[in-house]
């Protein structure tokens, strides 16, 4: 072989995936990547969470060298387990009121049965929440104070609906343990943890339909934490008008697309979504410019501190990035709320829309991740310019900020 052939060859950028997808392996080759096997030598590792959890694991001794980046973070979980995320929210709420700021304040009220409440005003953006087994006296003493609300119980480790129950008495949480004995075959209440969530009850609806919202973020680092958010997200709109009372019918109330695409009136031609920017005209148009513009701007402000709440306990290893699959749900007074983190969003197509979409999201993270020079380097600051930031806007960059204009930024509500 030629020396030019031989120089050509060493620049050749690698990749390796744990995933058969074509839209992840697609957006590579386009660049002009070869692929390999993770035993091989590669660049960048576009990995599932469990593998990337054993390259970082002390029984393997992974070492990455400066030119190679994965996909995730060695701790993800601490933001995407369900319970976990409960936890770390809860413990960030205390530790800022105990330390008297302002972000923590809260408000206290007596209901006219004499009960005494008290919410945050500022990080009030999660359903009250309470993990199964070890909370359960604690959820018990919740449940009797509120006889009237509606419970949903999701298993932590489960994810595209999985093992999810809808209750609004005790005796249905008592026939879940039943039936989840019997489909698990193990009673899964004593062996596992999951976690029971405030049903939002009051959701937004789209042509009397329940939806959510999926919104990609991309986190570069923790400390200091530097977050970007994907401008094209999407809803998921579940194909069975909202009617609150068939608790059991999960055509109603789950937007999983994974869920809706066994339902007779599922569209498979736009897959049950909705672009997040005909989402905004929609409400500019029946709500209002000014509400629309604050109900995202408070989207944003529950997805930063959300990452707060970890960053203090996150691995901030500097060969990782990672792309999170926020899910929020707007109830009918434009309140935004967080139901669940996702470490692995799905990237595979149900449309055509749905496949220009995500393939565009992976280039434009390649672009945000890599430096200038397009050449993986963990020593790189990470701070890219606008042209690579392309559909990207920047939720927070600490690097890039002071002090005291950290400090200035929290406290904008």
């Amino acid at each position: 072989m030629n020396d030019k052939g031989t120089k050509r060859n060493k620049k050749t950028l690698t990749f390796c995936t744990d995933f058969e997808k074509s839209i992840v392996i697609n957006t590579f080759l386009r660049r002009r990547w070869r692929q390999v096997s993770s035993d091989e030598d590669w660049n960048i590792y576009w990995s599932n969470t469990l593998n990337c959890r054993n390259i970082f694991s002390h029984e393997i001794g992974y070492r990455l060298r400066d030119n190679q980046l994965i996909n995730h973070f060695p701790n993800h979980y601490e933001l995407v387990r369900k319970d976990l995320l409960a936890r770390n929210i809860n413990r960030y709420r205390k530790e800022l009121e105990r330390a008297g700021n302002p972000i923590a304040k809260k408000i206290h009220k007596t209901l006219n049965n004499g009960q005494k409440i008290s919410r945050y005003v500022h990080l009030d953006f999660i359903p009250t929440t309470y993990i199964l087994p070890s909370d359960y006296k604690l959820f018990i003493e919740e449940y009797r104070r509120n006889p009237q609300y509606t419970w949903i119980l999701k298993p932590c480790g489960k994810s595209q609906g999985a093992g999810i129950f809808i209750i609004n008495n005790l005796s249905k949480l008592k026939k879940w343990a039943r039936e989840s004995k019997k489909y698990f075959q193990h009673h899964l209440l004593r062996k596992d943890t999951y976690v029971i969530s405030r049903y939002i009850h009051n959701p937004l609806l789209i042509g009397g339909k329940k939806f959510d919202l999926r919104i990609y973020v991309l986190v570069t680092s923790f400390r200091p934490l530097k977050a970007y958010m994907y401008k094209h997200g999407f809803c998921r709109v579940c194909s069975l008008k909202y009617r609150d009372a068939e608790l059991e019918n999960m055509f109603i109330h789950l937007t999983n697309v994974s869920v809706q695409k066994h339902g007779e009136e599922y569209n498979c031609y736009t897959g049950g979504k909705l672009s997040l920017n005909n989402l905004k005209l929609y409400l500019e148009g029946t709500r209002g410019q000014a509400v629309t513009k604050r109900l995202f701007e408070d989207i944003q402000w529950l997805i930063v501190h959300s990452l707060k709440s970890v960053a203090s306990i996150m691995s901030n290893d500097r060969h990782c990035f990672e792309c999170y699959g926020y899910d929020i749900i707007i109830d009918n007074n434009l309140k935004p709320w967080l139901i669940e983190v996702n470490a692995s969003p799905s990237m595979t197509a149900t449309t055509i829309n749905d496949r220009i979409l995500k393939s565009n999201l992976i280039d434009n993270i390649l672009s945000v991740v890599l430096p200038p020079n397009g050449i993986p380097d963990a020593r790189w600051n990470k701070v890219p310019n606008e042209n690579a930031l392309g559909d990207f806007e920047r939720l927070i960059d600490e690097e890039c900020l002071g002090k005291d204009d950290i400090e200035d930024s929290l406290e904008v509500l």
